[in-house]
């Protein structure tokens, strides 16, 4: 009689065990030098930083200190405030990113967090969902700066 858990190990032959049905060792669907590979996260992280790189064009001296970051969500004491705060992108009472100006834990400057799934969420597809990313990064940094949004992104 058996009490733990099957043991996982390969065979002394050194190949890969076969699960007990025959369909073989499962693993990835695509390899990992193909986009298909890429997580959510990491395609969203890839809007953020072209977001940023189409700012630095016009702003790079202005950005050269400021931290972007990504997070799941708000924090949960975040959003819920009747209060006007122009340092955090709202949509119908859920923060899509904030702007620290003071830095975080750890991170002296100026940080900008764009909240990935509250942005997701609101996204139609793929192209809505950059545009989403490139307002949400803009706005947080005419705020930053003190201007107005047209100037930081005039198109």
């Amino acid at each position: 009689m058996r009490t733990g858990p099957r043991s996982r190990q390969q065979p002394a032959s050194g190949k890969p065990h076969r699960d007990r049905r025959g369909r073989g060792v499962r693993g990835g669907l695509a390899p990992r030098e193909v986009p298909l590979h890429r997580s959510r996260s990491e395609a969203f992280d890839d809007l953020v930083i072209d977001a940023v790189e189409e700012l630095e064009e016009h702003w790079a001296a202005e950005l050269a200190g400021v931290e972007f970051a990504v997070e799941e969500v708000p924090p949960v004491n975040q959003g819920r405030s009747s209060d006007f705060d122009p340092d955090v992108v709202v949509d119908r009472g859920i923060p899509l990113g904030q702007l620290y100006r003071s830095g975080v834990e750890g991170v002296a400057g100026p940080v900008v967090v764009v909240y990935r799934r509250p942005v997701e969420a609101r996204a139609v597809d793929a192209e809505d969902r950059a545009d989403l990313v490139f307002m949400v990064v803009a706005e947080l940094m005419a705020e930053l700066l003190g201007r107005d949004i047209d100037e930081v992104d005039p198109g």
